[in-house]
């Protein structure tokens, strides 16, 4: 089962980082495009080189790239999340829990991975109805024109991904407690 649990994290993280690239991509040359189109218009290139402002003026942003990086961000957290929750990647503050002891921190460990767990199912919960809401509505982003819901089905898919490894874990921190030995990762370790 960790197998499994661990590929799937894997595979999800690595969408979600390829979905960000394209993402950052897409920023960068809208960004490009936006300013070479004020450069275009800008009365020292215009005074210059007017051929080559009137060039600069075809340039533009992307269309719709707010639209897209909206969508694609939301996806890409919760694409995120299980691979983060796997290797306990989450900022944690131990400043009490340091001195305590190990078996008092696994145990405060297991009821926040419980607590994360169900936090997560919540969320997938709601994605799913907002998704549904979506649907019904037929709403679309304004200039792209495509359906809304669309983005709430990716992040939903990364959503529930997400829920099922929090469950896993937080079972698996509970299975550690219990037999006194970890199973998973501690802090930024490796899986045994």
């Amino acid at each position: 089962m960790q197998r499994i649990v661990f590929w799937l994290a894997r595979i999800l993280a690595i969408l979600g980082g390829i979905v960000l690239t394209v993402l950052i991509l897409l920023t960068c040359v809208s960004v490009l495009g936006r300013g070479g189109n004020t450069f275009g218009h800008s009365d020292f290139l215009n005074g210059i080189a007017p051929g080559i402002a009137e060039a600069f003026t075809r340039l533009g942003p992307v269309k719709g790239d707010f639209e897209i990086v909206e969508a694609g961000i939301a996806f890409s957290v919760f694409a995120f999340l299980p691979w983060c929750q796997l290797r306990q990647g989450h900022a944690t503050v131990d400043v009490f829990t340091s001195y305590l002891s190990e078996r008092l921190n696994r145990a405060i460990m297991v009821f926040w991975e419980l607590l994360f767990a169900l936090t997560l199912i919540l969320i997938s919960w709601r994605l799913f109805e907002g998704m549904i809401g979506k649907v019904r509505n037929g709403e679309t982003t304004f200039l792209l024109q495509f359906p809304i819901w669309w983005a709430y089905a990716a992040s939903f898919v990364a959503s529930v991904i997400a829920a099922l490894v929090g469950v896993y874990t937080a079972w698996e921190r509970a299975h550690g407690l219990i037999i006194g030995r970890e199973v998973l990762p501690a802090s930024g370790g490796s899986a045994h």
